[in-house]
């Protein structure tokens, strides 16, 4: 199915099966962590190498979709300005995993406690492509939709903002930028960036949604 074919589709169909649709492309919710599958990484689109001897700390995110009307977004929040790391960035709900936890465990605790979100409102799907970050972590992106009544309220030690874009606008390759910027030891850092409402969405968020975007769509049309 081509991406177009794929978001008339999305448009069209009853919530049951646009879960079973995408939740047929993504992997199963038991699946259990593997450090040596195969992600994507902040170093994909860099010309330099990935360090082989990097221990990777396991995370994972909420890929919370709300149905709006005929279509599907996207809740993102807005890091805190008073966080010490990532401050201010667009980021996906979630967080660094408890020792023994699996990502949907993780996922859904860091959403609850950044965002309040009930973890009774979100059906899940299943486990996109794990994504690795120069700052070393392993983070499992796990797939959800959320009930028509589910509610949220930010954090404010974490949060500044939680706001929503359209899911068929993030998985509309047209809107994947890549940009450059100066990284850590002089080298060119290459991303993914995407910009919504004059938000920016970049960096590990990015390459997240962009990998999410090959798992449901096999990269056509890219």
């Amino acid at each position: 199915m081509s991406v177009l074919g794929a978001l008339r589709f999305q448009a069209s169909s009853d919530s049951a099966a646009l879960r079973t649709w995408i939740a047929s492309r993504l992997d199963p919710l038991d699946t259990a962590p593997q450090y040596d599958q195969a992600f994507c990484s902040d170093y994909d689109l860099a010309a330099i190498p990935r360090p082989d001897d990097q221990a990777f700390i396991p995370a994972a995110v909420l890929i919370a979709l709300a149905r709006r009307g005929d279509s599907l977004s996207l809740i993102l929040t807005r890091r805190a300005d008073t966080l010490r790391k990532h401050t201010g960035q667009i980021a996906l709900p979630g967080g660094r995993s408890d020792p023994g936890e699996h990502p949907v465990q993780t996922a859904l605790r860091e959403a609850q406690e950044e965002i309040g979100l009930d973890p009774a409102k979100v059906i899940l799907a299943g486990l996109s492509t794990a994504y690795r970050t120069g700052t070393g972590y392993h983070i499992t992106p796990v797939v959800g939709f959320l009930a028509a009544d589910f509610n949220t309220t930010a954090n404010p030690a974490e949060v500044a903002e939680i706001f929503e874009a359209p899911f068929g606008f993030l998985m509309d390759p047209a809107n994947h930028e890549q940009r450059e910027a100066p990284g850590d030891g002089g080298n060119l850092r290459r991303f993914y960036a995407m910009t919504w409402d004059d938000r920016i969405i970049w960096g590990a968020t990015a390459g997240i949604l962009r990998a999410l975007y090959d798992r449901l769509y096999g990269g056509a049309l890219a």
